[in-house]
């Protein structure tokens, strides 16, 4: 097993790690919109703060030497269902291999973000 650890996606904000590679497998910890560089979130609406995610997503998987496109299971939380158009347009630019996937509503996410995605992914 090892942690995975990027200074291109935010720091951990609790008592976990970024990533762990098991065997050739790849489990990301939730990333929600904060800027890696300032550790802020992103004020911007839901497809801003989609977009942040998953630029922190990609530099996660990088580190741990696999991509967006060997994602094999995402795992997506909203602050509000409503938002779930808005969100898959985003989501979609990034997830060109549609990997499997459970998208929630009606959460209240770490430092009030709009979304958080985590993903499972393989190392090859």
């Amino acid at each position: 097993m090892k942690d995975i650890y990027t200074e291109k996606a935010p720091q951990a904000i609790g008592p976990y790690t970024q990533a762990k590679v098991v065997g050739s497998m790849v489990y990301t910890s939730g990333q929600i919109a904060l800027d890696p560089a300032t550790g802020a979130l992103s004020d911007g609406d839901v497809a801003e703060q989609t977009r942040q995610v998953c630029e922190n997503l990609k530099a996660v998987l990088t580190a741990a030497g696999t991509a967006l496109d060997k994602v094999v299971k995402t795992t997506c939380f909203l602050k509000d269902i409503g938002d779930f158009a808005a969100f898959n347009e985003v989501y979609g630019e990034y997830f060109t291999s549609k990997p499997a996937r459970s998208c929630v509503g009606g959460l209240s996410l770490p430092k009030g973000a709009l979304v958080e995605v985590e993903v499972i992914a393989t190392v090859e």
